[in-house]
């Protein structure tokens, strides 16, 4: 589906922002608010670091990005969404990885306890060193 559908299908005007966000989501990572900024005001010259916050609020709200926020991180957007999948974030520079979900049962959907929610999705993050920082000399 093109950006512009997803848009109609979720209900949301289509803007020069939102689809620029959309498009730079779509590339593939974790994005922080201030890179997603500088890369909308590559495609349109003049674009406020509030109206990106604005579209990654009704992007998120509609179900087109998810919002993941790693202790001691800043707020990270992705366009991979829907799939339960989780993080795995490296405690020495940072750089975050996505880990699919078990496959078939998912445990991390069963908890031991509820309290009368529904549960549909369950974010789980793995930390450690990813293999540059393995090598590194401290």
């Amino acid at each position: 589906m093109s950006p512009e559908e997803l848009l109609r299908a979720r209900g949301l005007r289509i803007t020069k922002p939102r689809l620029a966000v959309l498009e730079i989501l779509d590339t593939g990572g974790h994005f922080e608010v201030d890179e997603i900024a500088r890369r909308c005001r590559e495609r349109l010259d003049s674009v406020s670091t509030q109206a990106v916050y604005d579209v990654l609020g009704a992007l998120s709200r509609a179900g087109l990005a998810r919002r993941i926020e790693p202790a001691g991180s800043p707020a990270l957007y992705e366009a991979r969404i829907g799939d339960n999948h989780h993080h795995i974030v490296c405690r020495g520079c940072g750089k975050i990885a996505d880990v699919d979900c078990a496959v078939g049962a998912a445990p991390c959907l069963d908890p031991s306890s509820t309290a009368g929610f529904t549960v549909d999705e369950a974010e789980v993050t793995y930390w450690g060193l990813c293999p540059a920082c393995q090598s590194s000399p401290d």
